[in-house]
């Protein structure tokens, strides 16, 4: 992978139309050339996100209480909650660079920075007429730990990945995430299980040094 320093904005919990507000001026100042590319790291109160594809039927039941909102990112559905560190990156792709090309670079980076912190993971090929395999899942358990849905604007990129770091995973029992019904989300605090006691803290850091932001 080539070098591309990013500059970081961190943040602990903002609300998810706040946060796409903000997004889209960032995206906007990063077309205009106001503003290098950036990786905003953050979290966000409970909420599922669906792409433009996701059907109805992969929705969770209203009465579960936790809202659900249509997003321009690829991919279906996808939970985001306290203990989940999101990533937004807002990167001018190069001229012979398409959006698919950096999804890869990101699954990448996030299998490095997961190893880092102890964790073995690698990113799938999606096999011919598969459901989307974007992400990043466990190599010994073969559990899904990152989602990832991004879309590109005048070269520019925006939404990202999701990285389930300590937070509640019973959530995404209610819904279809990733448009597959087996998919077994995971995160770190229950892939580690005492093997290592690793926080929102320790992660954001070696996130940040595996996109080389600071």
């Amino acid at each position: 992978m080539r070098a591309r320093p990013l500059t970081l904005i961190q943040d602990e919990l903002v609300d998810y139309d706040k946060a796409m507000e903000r997004m889209t001026d960032l995206v906007g100042q990063r077309q205009r050339d106001e503003r290098p590319d950036t990786l905003w790291l953050l979290s966000h109160p409970s909420i599922y996100t669906v792409g433009r594809r996701t059907p109805v039927d992969h929705l969770p039941d209203p009465a579960r209480g936790i809202p659900v909102m249509e997003t321009g990112r690829g991919g279906q559905l996808t939970y985001h909650g306290p203990g989940q560190l999101v990533g937004y990156l807002i990167v001018k792709l190069g001229e012979e660079e398409g959006i698919v090309d950096y999804v890869r670079e990101v699954e990448l980076r996030l299998v490095e920075a997961l190893g880092r912190l102890g964790l073995p993971a690698e990113r799938r090929d999606t096999p011919p007429g598969s459901e989307l395999l974007t992400g990043v899942w466990t190599s010994e358990t073969r559990r899904k730990i990152i989602s990832i849905g991004m879309r590109q604007s005048r070269g520019v990129t925006s939404h990202g990945f999701a990285l389930n770091v300590d937070g509640d995973l019973e959530p995404w029992h209610w819904a279809i995430a990733c448009g597959m019904p087996d998919v077994d989300m995971t995160s770190l605090r229950r892939e580690l299980d005492g093997r290592a006691d690793v926080s929102m803290d320790d992660v954001r850091p070696v996130v940040a040094a595996a996109f080389e932001a600071s």
